[in-house]
């Protein structure tokens, strides 16, 4: 069975986007430079299941073939469904997506849709992801989710790209975690032009 993690961009203060996302600026005010590594290298890497290609240093663009290839599904929240607006019907990477939400989009339920919406919280979602994944890895998107399954213990790795830019403010990581520490394990540090690429284990 493959490992439920987390991966996203961070600033150097916390934030995973700038203050007043939106519909109109899903990364908030200044949230675009947290994503400039993207395009900070020399060596190309299409991002699967999409047109995006990004330029990146080759010891990125090996890091992101090695997640990417593992990945079998994909749980995020509604909001973050919403300000990407479904991804246009085809969600991150051509994988089974899982959105947890309160209330199911109906104009998304029709045969063929690639999302399942789970209403009933993020240990069903997960749940149901590991089980379409199989002995691929369950990706978590969106800080909310992240938060919640820190919190419920189901999450086994945590990848954070590190920027060093400070937003001041927008949406953290890391917060509604309890006041129980949660131990880490660093496993993998790599330098990059723009980024540090920082991954570590959930120790339990």
């Amino acid at each position: 069975m493959g490992k439920v993690a987390v991966g996203l961009t961070m600033s150097l203060d916390g934030f995973i986007a700038g203050p007043n996302d939106g519909p109109g600026s899903p990364l908030g005010e200044g949230g675009e430079r947290l994503f400039a590594w993207y395009s900070g290298g020399d060596t190309e890497y299409a991002l699967p299941g999409t047109e995006m290609v990004f330029v990146v240093s080759p010891q990125t663009a090996e890091l992101l073939r090695e997640a990417h290839g593992r990945m079998g599904a994909f749980v995020t929240g509604r909001r973050t469904f919403d300000l990407a607006n479904g991804w246009g019907g085809n969600p991150p990477l051509d994988v089974p997506t899982f959105v947890v939400t309160h209330t199911v989009p109906e104009e998304w339920v029709y045969e063929g849709s690639p999302f399942t919406f789970v209403t009933d919280g993020v240990e069903s979602a997960v749940e149901k992801a590991r089980a379409v994944a199989g002995d691929g890895d369950v990706a978590v998107g969106a800080a909310s989710i992240a938060q919640q399954c820190l919190r419920a213990g189901l999450l086994d790795e945590i990848h954070v790209d590190l920027v060093p830019v400070l937003l001041g403010g927008g949406v953290r990581l890391f917060e509604n975690l309890g006041t129980t520490p949660i131990e880490l394990e660093r496993t993998r540090a790599i330098e990059a032009p723009g980024v540090t690429h920082l991954t570590y284990r959930v120790v339990r």
